[in-house]
């Protein structure tokens, strides 16, 4: 009996012993496993320099080398818009929860050949919609849609964006207008607001609430989720003119916060001072291959167009240049995602 005992408690040892082992090897190998996306996907417009421009184009990486880009469709535009203004600009590419479908975002506003006067009559009278796509494979799209978003008191609907928003079981989606007095005609001196609304299958949208107001012009926000701190980062363009009032005008700044609808606490300002003159359009990755390292894409428009940063430590707000970094050719305002 005391034999049969001691074997039985032998092996009842051994088998936990090959399942604690295991236990630990599997919860390893989820610790460190790398990501489950190989390369990136950036999507963007050229600009509105050619009749062309205000299309969407996509480029992917070769090998996972974020300085290594092939463009898509033969550098031709894969995606042009058929409705609002039939051109569109900043697009952004967002997965959904499930990750079995994706959806492309883009502003309503095409300005090629609108002379003098098409930017002030773009941010006073534009349209007040977005462009949306809709695909399970990125390679077919449904669309485009029009939905309309801004409320009539907006000038503009520039640079929308979305993330998931766990807490309401949403996802938010945001954006920068300029807001005039209700009834009027939209002639008085403005500063852009961030917007926000939600929706749960981008097609119905709830009613636009400011989300972002700090008296002055503030656009091209996006937001991402960091794990690691457990904090969401939201990035924007200080849009104000650049002079002893606001030394930090026309770069990107960084912000904090626990919840996305919580108080938010700056990180940064001037992003890219010293490598680019001014900055817009910020897009944010998380590497694919090294824990903790974020990669940030600021378009230098008017000069070098998107400039790579990358940062290992994204709470500090410390963003450096990546070393021999390249992009697609005449990229503008966009977004990269892993893939």
């Amino acid at each position: 009996m005391p034999n049969d005992l001691s074997f039985t408690m032998l092996f009842l040892y051994s088998v936990f012993t090959l399942f604690f082992l295991c236990s630990l090897r599997i919860l390893a190998s989820t610790i460190a496993a790398p990501s489950v996306y190989t390369d990136y996907l950036f999507a963007y417009f050229t600009g509105e320099g050619s009749p062309d421009g205000e299309t969407i184009s996509l480029a992917i990486t070769s090998h996972n080398n974020i300085s290594s880009w092939t463009e898509l469709h033969s550098s031709k535009p894969v995606l042009t818009s058929t409705v609002g203004t039939r051109g569109v600009r900043d697009p952004s590419i967002i997965r959904s929860r499930d990750a079995t479908k994706f959806w492309i975002i883009a502003t309503d506003l095409k300005m090629h050949g609108m002379g003098k006067d098409g930017w002030s009559n773009s941010v006073q009278t534009g349209s007040k919609s977005i462009v949306i796509w809709e695909s399970t494979d990125l390679k077919k799209w449904n669309g485009p849609r029009l939905v309309r978003i801004s409320p009539e008191t907006a000038g503009n609907t520039w640079a929308p964006e979305a993330i998931y928003d766990a807490e309401r079981g949403e996802y938010m989606l945001f954006w920068a207008s300029s807001l005039y007095p209700k009834g009027s005609q939209h002639t008085r001196p403005s500063y852009h607001r961030i917007l926000k609304c939600y929706t749960k299958d981008f097609i119905k949208f709830s009613e636009a609430e400011v989300w972002i107001d700090r008296s002055w012009s503030v656009i091209d926000t996006t937001v991402v989720f960091d794990a690691d701190t457990k904090r969401w980062y939201r990035f924007s363009k200080d849009e104000r003119g650049n002079g002893p009032n606001a030394p930090n005008g026309k770069f990107v700044f960084q912000e904090w916060s626990t919840t996305l609808g919580g108080v938010w606490r700056e990180v940064a300002a001037g992003i890219g001072k010293g490598v680019i003159k001014q900055g817009e359009g910020p897009t944010v990755v998380r590497s694919n291959g090294v824990p903790g390292k974020w990669y940030m894409f600021i378009d230098e428009f008017g000069g070098k167009g998107y400039v790579p940063f990358e940062t290992t430590n994204i709470a500090s707000g410390v963003w450096k240049p990546v070393p021999n970094g390249k992009m697609p050719k005449r990229p503008r305002h966009g977004s990269v995602t892993g893939m």
